[in-house]
């Protein structure tokens, strides 16, 4: 298995993800945008997710051809977002450069996962080690970008993305051939599996923790420096909430060795819900909202473990691609952007209250997972 070069494009990638989310909601600000303006295009990326991931990984898993679609992927998103440099920063062209690139940068991931769990093979539970330096980029992104901009204009913010984007490109070059033989007939029957046993129950539970996140994603940085938190400390604070994950990542073997996946999936929605709250109530405590951050290794990490088991056990090889990018769509595309979307308009009315509906949000996740998937996981 190429662990390096696998983990290098998990750090570059989550590296970009650490630019972006702490710290594109602020750039946005500078430029002057309105609230429900910034939830728009912070929305955009993860609208695109509805569609573009399902389309790359249609082509993929019919192709055989994951790491092509990978290279075009993570090339396009490079030549995409170059627009921000030639055309001026208005409401229009943003939202336009930021679709392009977001097509092209929704191939990127959830091909890329799939990849790493066909390297893999049999020993599934190792995914943890290479994702692991995933999060580790997104530290170091988020703490150096939080210094930089103590000195520096936040105006800086596209360049160091290009750069980070180049470097996902340049590694995906490194990685060995892997050749998927296109699906038969009866293999890989993506739609099926979805339907069978109700699978599509689990994925409906994921969308409404994803709703939940979208002010997170969006606004949570904006929401920390209103109470007079400095850059540096805001990427400290997104660090810490990695930093769990990252924890919570080397345990996750020995997890799900001694909880199902419903255990585990059941409990992480419950502290979700319990982390909105604390933010939304008292933000203005810099150790409340640390404590609340190490939440994040369950509203973000065990989850995620878990999807990646499901898909791994539930879909066959060559239908994997599919359900990743379906579980992309549905939660980080449908869910994140519809959040993110209406947090931008209840942001006026009140912050706290956003985060508020994000907990209610993150319960009736936890409230659909105990009643409806309790015998399916």
């Amino acid at each position: 298995m190429p662990y390096w070069r696998l983990s290098s494009i998990y750090f570059f990638y989550f590296s970009v993800v650490g630019a972006l989310s702490p710290y594109w909601g602020l750039y946005l600000q500078n430029l002057g945008f309105r609230p429900e303006q910034i939830g728009a295009l912070v929305a955009v990326p993860m609208l695109t997710k509805l569609l573009a991931p399902n389309l790359w990984s249609w082509l993929s898993d019919r192709s055989g051809k994951r790491l092509l679609v990978i290279r075009l992927g993570s090339l396009g998103a490079c030549v995409a977002f170059v627009g921000i440099f030639l055309w001026p920063q208005t409401y229009l062209n943003l939202m336009i450069i930021v679709a392009l690139y977001s097509v092209f940068w929704n191939a990127v991931l959830p091909q890329f996962e799939a990849t790493t769990l066909s390297f893999l093979g049999d020993k599934v539970h190792d995914y943890s080690k290479v994702r692991v330096w995933g999060s580790v980029g997104f530290i170091v992104s988020v703490v150096a970008l939080g210094a930089m901009f103590e000195s520096v204009s936040i105006l800086w913010l596209p360049s160091v993305i290009l750069f980070l984007l180049v470097g996902i490109f340049a590694f995906t070059c490194a990685l060995p051939p892997l050749q998927l033989d296109p699906p038969s007939a009866g293999e890989g029957k993506f739609l099926a599996t979805l339907l069978a046993n109700r699978v599509y129950l689990f994925y409906a539970v994921l969308f409404f923790l994803q709703f939940s996140h979208g002010v997170y994603y969006g606004f949570f940085s904006i929401y920390l420096e209103s109470y007079g938190y400095g850059k540096l400390l805001i990427g400290v604070v997104w660090a810490l909430g990695v930093i769990s994950e990252i924890v919570i990542f080397i345990y996750v073997p020995r997890l799900f060795r001694r909880f199902t996946l419903y255990q585990l999936l059941s409990v992480s929605l419950l502290a979700t819900a319990i982390r909105w709250v604390i933010v939304g109530e008292f933000a203005e405590h810099v150790w409340v909202v640390c404590v609340s951050q190490l939440l994040h290794a369950l509203s973000f990490g065990v989850c995620h473990a878990v999807v990646i088991q499901f898909i791994k056990t539930r879909f066959a090889e060559q239908a994997q691609g599919q359900g990743q990018a379906f579980y992309s769509a549905v939660s980080f595309g449908g869910g994140a952007a519809a959040g993110t979307y209406v947090s931008g308009f209840i942001w006026q009315l009140s912050p706290s209250l956003t985060f508020l509906v994000a907990a209610v949000a993150a319960a009736f996740a936890w409230l659909c997972c105990v009643t409806l998937l309790r015998e399916k996981l």
